[in-house]
């Protein structure tokens, strides 16, 4: 399924801007990703936000939530540039396509 290596890359970006506005934890991540069509397992979320914590896009720290020791994820400096770089394309993409 070819469709599954794109959506890969709109999900990375879909965490990149909910990181930017607050820290997310990865149940909550993948309840946001469902309500936009995304079906992703913690298999798949996981390695893709550890991926971009190695790439420097994403800190995470442990915080308690309703109880619960939660890794919170929140973007970097570098994230926020990488961020504005993909919404340029992600505009420019979208007013082509979808015009």
């Amino acid at each position: 399924m070819y469709e599954r290596n794109i959506l890969l890359g709109f999900m990375r970006v879909h965490i990149l801007h909910h990181a930017a506005h607050e820290g997310i934890y990865g149940v909550e991540m993948i309840e946001e990703l469902a309500t936009h069509g995304y079906t992703i397992s913690p298999g798949t979320l996981y390695p893709i936000l550890h991926e971009m914590k190695k790439n420097e896009l994403l800190t995470v720290q442990n915080r308690n939530v309703d109880g619960k020791i939660r890794k919170i994820y929140s973007i970097t400096s570098k994230g926020k540039q990488i961020l504005e770089q993909l919404k340029k394309f992600v505009k420019e993409l979208s007013e082509e396509v979808i015009t």
